[in-house]
Order: structure tokens, then C-alpha cells, then sequence
């Protein structure tokens, strides 16, 4: 695309910094394959560049970093029996991510607004993660019969206590203060200084490195409401399985049990078990690319094997009618271990 109003992704140099921000603000910088394509080349071009020393990826417009990926696109290509092509974009998107968990050089990345499901791939991995006053970051994918993926697994298992459980199940949105609080980001900077930010990181040879720069313009935010609800938390998603973490919240009267567990109830039981499996399994792993490669097993598995996730965008995205029909029904009907298939699936082709 030669027209820059036209461009989805703007990548470009200022001074000794490498910016790329996502340009489509009208779907709040929604991923798509080219866009991946675009940042990825972005990326490894600077690699060995020596006039870049720092990397920055924001989001167009004031409404968020990133909404996620295309899922409109994932459904329809299942529905058509080509999931070949649901492979070829989660493989590029993975890439994208350990490159930026692995990055030799300071990535910063803002995840002002709406930072959600694909755009916590973007974040999450970042070595400067920034949120703000008007950051909502989440990893919704249990909403539409799904599994957190681009890497929110390793985020989610070392969050404090069973955070992680909670949130990937529930799918709620952390406010800029909560995702400090989880481990999903580093600074704090009101949404007003991010503009003297960029011009600094591009532009200030002093202090020497993005994060000391960062602390000219971060400022302490109103603390998280997370520990006072860590208790009834542990408690209840300690649970060996979904079934078991209902029952406990049934059985609690801690303010926001009643709420969880009414989320719980409405969403896809096999989503729930494939992530309560995916987020304890990651949490023993070594690192991001490794917890990439056990999303892969899962999203594959999803889309060749079960019905949910064709079923849940359908409902939210598709004919919006929002009434699922999930299989099975409940929670209930599931079995134990119910998800060991999606854990031993071997896609086709190998992520990495």
C-alpha cells in the first residue's frame, strides 16, 4: 500500500527509534495476517540495524492498543473446511510473539485502551510494558468457546495466587493498575505524558535506557482492588477441575463469587477445561515459546475437533443473537480431565 492513510500498519524510523504502530482505528487495530506480516518484517529488519537501539508499538486512534485477532476471518475459514489457513495465520502471529519476547534490542509498547486477546501478544512480551488510566487489557477468548493464546498462558501462570485461573476463565478486564499488580505490565503513565514519551525514547540521550526513561513519566496509580479479592480467589480456583471450582464458588459468600460463577455458567465447559488445563500447564514451563507451542496444540485442536468455537463467534460476532449452544450443555457433563485431548492433539504442521 503506497497511501499511508491506507496503510494497516505504519512502520518507520525516528531518530534511534524503531516505531510501528497498528493503523486500523476504526476496529481498534484488530490483527490480521498482513498486518502480522507487516510488524514481523518491521521487526527483523531492525534487527541488525544499527541506527535502531529501541522499538515502540502503539495503536492508532484513542480507543486502544489492539482488540485481537480477526476472528470473523478464523470462522469463516472453519466453516468452509480450510483450516489450513487458521494454521498459517496462528503460525505467523506465534512467531511474531516469541520474536518480540526474544527481541535483542528494548521493545516498549503501549498498551493504552483496549489491549485484548491478540494485542496481549503484542504487550505481554514486550521488555517495557506500559498501560494507562484508560487500559482494559483482557484475554477474552473463553467468550466465543476458545483458549487464551499468543502467549497469555505464560502471562496467566505467573500472575499472583490463581489470578491467572481466574482471569482466563472469566475473561474480565484488568485496569491498567490490575495488569501491574498481575505481572501483564511494568509502568503505570498517565495517558496525557505518552506523547513527551515517544518523543523522548526517539530523541533523549539521556537516561540510557527505555525503562530509566519511563520512570521521568510514570506515576503511581490508584492501587489495585485485586488483593482484597486474592482470598475467595486462591480458594475457590485452586480446584483441580471447572466442576470443582463451581462447587466452590457456589459455596462462598465472598462478594464476586456469585458473579464469577454466573460468568462461568454461561460459557463454553470445554473452553473452561482446555484453559484451566492450558494455564496450569504453562505455569511449569520454561518460557514464552514453549507456552506457544502448547496454545498451538489447543487452537488446532479447536479447529478440527469441536464445535464451540465456530458456535461461540457465531453467537457473539456472527448472528449476535448471543444465545450459544454449547456440547456439552454444562458443566456438569464434562469428564474429569476433559481437557487431555486438546493437551496431546498434534497439528499437522508443527508451529516452529
Amino acid at each position: 500500500m503506497t497511501d499511508v492513510e491506507e496503510a494497516t500498519v505504519l512502520a518507520r524510523t525516528e531518530s534511534s527509534l524503531g516505531r510501528i504502530t497498528l493503523n486500523r482505528p476504526r476496529a481498534i487495530n484488530a490483527l490480521d495476517l498482513g498486518m502480522i506480516e507487516q510488524i514481523t518484517a518491521a521487526l527483523t529488519a531492525w534487527i541488525d540495524d544499527s541506527d535502531v537501539q529501541t522499538v515502540l508499538i502503539d495503536g492508532a486512534g484513542d480507543r486502544g492498543l489492539c482488540a485481537g485477532g480477526d476472528v470473523r476471518a478464523l470462522h469463516d475459514q472453519i466453516v468452509a473446511g480450510a483450516p489450513e489457513r487458521t494454521a498459517e495465520f496462528f503460525r505467523a502471529e506465534y512467531a511474531m510473539n516469541a520474536l518480540i519476547a526474544e527481541y535483542p534490542k528494548p521493545v516498549v509498547v503501549f498498551a493504552d485502551g483496549i489491549t485484548m486477546g491478540g494485542g496481549i501478544g503484542l504487550a505481554g512480551h514486550a521488555a517495557v510494558r506500559i498501560v494507562t488510566e484508560r487500559s482494559r487489557l483482557a484475554m477474552p477468548e473463553t467468550r466465543i468457546g476458545f483458549t487464551p493464546d499468543v502467549g497469555g498462558t505464560w502471562l496467566l501462570g505467573r500472575a499472583p495466587g490463581r489470578m491467572g485461573e481466574y482471569f482466563g476463565l472469566t475473561g474480565q478486564s484488568m485496569s491498567g493498575a490490575d495488569a501491574v499488580h498481575l505481572g501483564f505490565a511494568d509502568h503505570f503513565v498517565p495517558s496525557e505524558n505518552l506523547d513527551a514519551l515517544r518523543d523522548a525514547l526517539a530523541y533523549r540521550a539521556d537516561p540510557g535506557t527505555p525503562n530509566e526513561m519511563v520512570l521521568l513519566f510514570d506515576e503511581t496509580p490508584e492501587p489495585s482492588s485485586l488483593p482484597d479479592v486474592r482470598e475467595w480467589v486462591d480458594e475457590a480456583f485452586s480446584a483441580d477441575t471447572v466442576g470443582g471450582i463451581v462447587e466452590r464458588l457456589r459455596a462462598s459468600d465472598a462478594p464476586g463469587a456469585a458473579s464469577a460463577l454466573a460468568t462461568l455458567e454461561e460459557l463454553s465447559p470445554t473452553a473452561l477445561a482446555v484453559t484451566l488445563d492450558a494455564v496450569r500447564e504453562a505455569r511449569a514451563m520454561s518460557g514464552v515459546r514453549e507456552a506457544l507451542e502448547g496454545e498451538y496444540r489447543r487452537v488446532m485442536w479447536f479447529a478440527h475437533n469441536h464445535p464451540d468455537l465456530v458456535e461461540g463467534i457465531r453467537a457473539q460476532l456472527v448472528d449476535k443473537d448471543r444465545q450459544p449452544r454449547w456440547q456439552p450443555a454444562t458443566i456438569a457433563e464434562m469428564p474429569d480431565d476433559a481437557g487431555a485431548a486438546a493437551r496431546a492433539y498434534v497439528p499437522e504442521a508443527p508451529l516452529f
